[in-house]
C-alpha cells in the first residue's frame, strides 16, 4: 500500500486513513419528501467535512415504524421520489452515501440499503434477517434477502447490482472496500458482514433501527466493537432516533464507530440531526490482516461463498489540500496516557517479567542470581524484578548477588545511587572495580589508553562493556548462579549495546522486550504506589531523574556528570520508542511513520501526556527533527544491529508491541541493506 499520490503530506488521505460518518437525521413517519430533505441536510454536512463514506438509518426515508403502511401503494411511490430525489441532488456532493428504503423488487418488499456515489446508484443491499420476536414483526412487511430473484434492479431510474454479497472498492484509495448489512443481520451469529470481511471489506456497514430498553445500549457498543475485532475491521453504525412512532417503543438513535475492538468515536443518544466521524486506519487494518494468518485459513474455510461476492468499483474523489487527522495519536505507545490504563499496564508487565526469573529459576534448580548495577534505569528494573523473583519462590533475597563494577568514566551520583538501592531493596551489595583489568586488557592490545593516552574509541568503551559482562559469568560459575541481563527492547532496536562478552549477552534478560519509555514508567508507577516502600522511593527518584548515559567515556570528573548521552547518539528514547513500535507492530513505510509521529509530537499542547511527566519535561519534535532520527533508527534497525539480535538470550514477551527476538517476533537478515527504507523517508517526507 503506497501514499495517494497529488495529496498534501498533512492530508491523512495521503497515509492510508479515510474518514467515515455515522448521521442520525429526524425523521417523520411515512413523509418520505421531509426524510429526503433531512438526508440531504447532514449529506451536505458530510461533504464539507471530508467525509468518505456516511451511513443513515435504516429504512430512513421511510421511517422503520410505518407497520403496515409499507404496503401502501402511496408511500412507496413517495419513498421511490425521494430515493431518485436524492440520488439527483447528492450528484455534486463528494463521497458516498449508505441511505435506508423498502423497495419492491421481484413482486416483494424487500428492507433496502442503497449505496449512492456522485448521483449514481452502485448497488441496492436487502436485509438478510428479518426479526419476528418480542417486539418486532417485520415478516409481517418484508421478505429475506435469500428471496430474492434478481441480481439487478432499477433503483432511481438506474440498472444496478442487488444483493447481500456486494463488496463497495475505491481502487483510487488503497484498501478501501466495503460492505453493507442491516440491523438484525449484525446480531445474528454469522453475521453476512463477517463473509464481506473475509471477502476483503475493511470498512463494515450496519444500517440500523433497534429500539431502545434498558441495558441495549451497552450491549449494541460491545457488539460493534466485537464485530470490529473479530473482522480485524472498522464497524460502522447507525440506528434510528427521533421522529420514529412511539405508539408501543422508543428510538435513541444510537451511533458507534468501532474499528479492530476500539471504540474510536459514538454520538449523544436520543439527539436529532447528529453527524459523528472518525478517521479509520485502513492501514493497520491491511497489517494486521497480513500477519494473523488464522484470518486467510478462515477465508480459506468458506471460499465458495466468497467467490460468489461482486466487486462494484467506483473512483472516490478524495478532499484537497491538507486535511488534518482526527485522531489521537498517543505519544507513548507502549504507556497509555489514562492513569488506570498504565497502572494496570505496569501492573501486568511486572508481573511477567517475574514470573518468566521465577520459572526459570524453578526449572533449572538455581537458587541465586548474579547482576550488575549501574544506577541507570534498567538495572534498576532488573534488580526490583530478582528481588521479587525471590520473595516469589520463598528464597531470601541476599540470593541477589548484585554487584556494582565502577570503571573509568563512573560518576559518583550512579555509584551512590546504585549502593543505596541495593542496601534499600535489601540484596547482597558487592563492588568490583574494574579498571585494572580493564587497563590490563587495554594494555595487552597495545592500545594507548593503557598509558593514560585519551584516546576513547570504540575499543576503549567495549573493553569496560566486556570486562563487567565477564565478571559476571565468572561470578555465576563460582557461586552457582545465573546472570541476569538488564537491556532494554530499544537498546536491541538501536544496537546500542556491546556484543558478545557485553551488556548484549546473559543467561536470562528479564528487560528484552520492554523498550526504555515503559522501564522509566514501571520505575515510577513503582514509586508512585509504594511498591517497595519509603526507603527505596527516595533512590528511585533519583535515578528516574538521571540523564541516561553508557558512562564509558571520562569526563571532568567523578561529580561532573556524564561526558555522554545515549539520547544525543541514537536519538530521543520517547521518539524512537514511537518509530519501532509502528515499524515492528505493523512494518509501516517510514513517511507514515513520521506522518504519525508529526501528529502525535508536533504539539506539545495537544493531546493526553501522561501525568507521571512533569509540564516542564515535556517537549515536541518538528518533521525535520522527525525525519533525521528516524534516518538514524532505520539505519541502524535495518542495516547495522541485527546480528546482535540474533544472539538474543532467552527473554519473556510482555506486550503486542513486539519482541526483537529470532524466536519470537522477528526473523530478519543480518546483512540487510536499509535502503528501501531511506529512500522512500527520503523522496516523501519533507524538510
Amino acid at each position: 500500500m503506497t501514499a495517494a499520490q497529488g495529496h498534501d503530506f498533512t492530508s491523512l488521505y495521503r497515509h492510508g486513513f479515510v474518514r467515515v460518518a455515522s448521521a442520525v437525521p429526524r425523521v417523520r413517519v411515512a413523509d418520505p419528501e421531509f426524510n429526503a430533505d433531512a438526508t440531504l441536510a447532514l449529506a451536505r454536512r458530510a461533504a464539507a467535512d471530508g467525509v468518505a463514506i456516511t451511513v443513515f438509518p435504516e429504512l430512513g426515508f421511510s421511517a422503520y415504524t410505518a407497520d403496515d403502511l409499507f404496503h401502501q401503494d402511496a408511500l412507496q411511490g413517495a419513498v421511490d421520489d425521494a430515493v431518485a430525489r436524492f440520488v439527483a441532488e447528492s450528484a455534486d456532493l463528494p463521497g458516498v452515501f449508505a441511505i435506508g428504503a423498502p423497495q419492491r423488487i421481484d413482486g416483494r418488499l424487500f428492507n433496502c440499503g442503497i449505496v449512492v456515489h456522485r448521483g449514481q446508484v452502485l448497488g441496492a443491499v436487502p436485509k438478510s434477517y428479518l426479526p419476528s420476536y418480542r417486539e418486532f414483526y417485520e415478516k409481517r412487511q418484508f421478505v429475506a434477502g435469500r428471496d430474492a430473484v434478481s441480481e439487478r434492479v432499477r433503483v432511481a431510474g438506474q440498472d444496478v447490482p442487488f444483493g447481500s454479497d456486494l463488496l463497495f472498492a475505491a481502487p483510487n484509495v488503497p484498501g478501501l472496500v466495503f460492505h453493507v448489512e442491516i440491523c438484525e443481520d449484525g446480531w445474528v451469529p454469522l453475521a453476512p458482514s463477517g463473509f464481506g470481511a473475509l471477502a476483503g471489506a475493511t470498512v463494515l456497514l450496519n444500517l440500523s433501527a433497534s429500539n431502545i430498553v434498558i441495558g441495549k445500549a451497552g450491549y449494541r457498543r460491545t457488539l460493534c466493537t466485537s464485530h470490529s475485532a473479530r473482522n480485524l475491521a472498522a464497524y460502522v453504525y447507525s440506528a434510528a432516533g427521533p421522529g420514529e412512532s412511539t405508539t408501543d417503543m422508543a428510538w435513541d438513535g444510537q451511533v458507534v464507530i468501532a474499528e479492530n475492538g476500539s471504540l474510536l468515536a459514538e454520538g449523544e443518544r436520543f439527539t436529532s440531526d447528529q453527524l459523528v466521524t472518525a478517521d479509520i486506519d485502513l492501514e493497520r487494518l491491511a497489517a494486521d490482516r497480513l500477519r494473523t494468518t488464522s484470518f486467510s485459513d478462515n477465508a480459506h474455510d468458506h471460499r465458495e461463498r466468497l467467490k460468489r461476492f461482486r466487486r462494484v468499483d467506483f473512483e472516490l474523489e478524495l478532499p484537497p489540500g491538507p486535511v488534518e487527522l482526527r485522531r489521537e495519536i498517543q505519544r507513548f505507545p507502549y504507556v497509555p496516557a489514562n492513569a488506570a490504563d498504565r497502572n494496570e499496564r505496569c501492573a501486568e508487565v511486572h508481573h511477567i517479567q517475574v514470573q518468566g526469573l521465577t520459572q526459570r529459576l524453578a526449572a533449572t534448580g538455581i537458587e541465586k542470581v548474579v547482576i550488575g548495577v549501574s544506577g541507570g534505569l534498567d538495572s534498576t528494573q532488573a534488580l526490583i524484578v530478582a528481588a521479587q523473583s525471590m520473595d516469589r519462590l520463598g528464597l531470601p533475597r541476599e540470593n541477589v548477588l548484585a554487584y556494582t563494577m565502577p570503571g573509568f568514566a563512573t560518576t559518583n551520583h550512579t555509584l551512590t545511587n546504585a549502593h543505596k538501592l541495593m542496601q534499600a531493596l535489601g540484596t547482597s551489595a558487592h563492588e568490583i572495580d574494574i579498571r585494572p583489568s580493564a587497563k590490563q586488557m587495554l594494555a595487552d592490545l597495545g592500545h594507548p589508553a593503557a598509558d593514560g593516552s585519551p584516546v576513547y574509541d570504540v575499543t576503549f568503551e567495549n573493553v569496560q562493556a566486556g570486562e563487567r559482562t565477564s565478571h559476571l559469568f565468572r561470578l555465576a560459575n563460582h557461586h552457582g548462579a545465573l546472570v541476569v541481563g538488564t537491556g532494554d527492547l530499544s537498546e536491541q532496536a538501536l544496537g546500542w549495546a556491546t556484543y558478545g562478552v557485553g551488556d548484549q549477552m546473559s543467561h536470562y534478560n528479564v528487560n528484552a522486550s520492554v523498550p526504555k519509555t515503559l522501564i522509566r514508567y514501571l520505575i515510577a508507577w513503582e514509586v508512585a504506589t509504594g511498591q517497595l516502600g519509603e526507603g527505596a522511593d527516595e533512590v528511585l527518584r533519583s535515578i528516574l531523574a538521571t540523564e541516561i548515559s553508557p558512562e564509558l567515556v571520562p569526563g571532568d570528573g567523578p561529580d561532573s556528570g556524564p561526558s555522554q548521552s545515549s539520547e544525543a547518539k541514537v536519538g530521543p528514547y520517547e521518539l524512537q520508542d514511537f518509530h519501532l513500535y509502528y515499524l515492528l507492530r505493523f512494518g509501516y513505510r517510514p513517511s507514515r511513520i513520521a506522518y504519525l509521529a508529526r501528529h502525535a509530537w508536533g504539539d506539545v499542547a495537544a493531546g493526553r501526556w501522561p501525568d507521571l511527566v512533569p509540564e516542564d519535561e515535556r517537549t515536541s519534535y518538528d518533521l525535520p527533527t522527525i525525519k533525521k532520527w528516524l534516518r538514524e533508527f532505520l539505519w541502524r534497525f535495518i542495516q547495522t544491529s541485527q546480528f546482535k539480535r540474533s544472539a538474543m538470550p532467552n527473554a519473556p514477551k510482555v506486550g503486542s508491541g513486539g519482541s526483537l527476538s529470532p524466536r519470537g517476533d522477528w526473523r530478519a537478515p543480518s546483512d540487510a541493506s536499509a535502503r528501501a527504507w531511506l529512500d522512500e523517508l527520503e523522496t516523501n517526507v519533507p524538510g
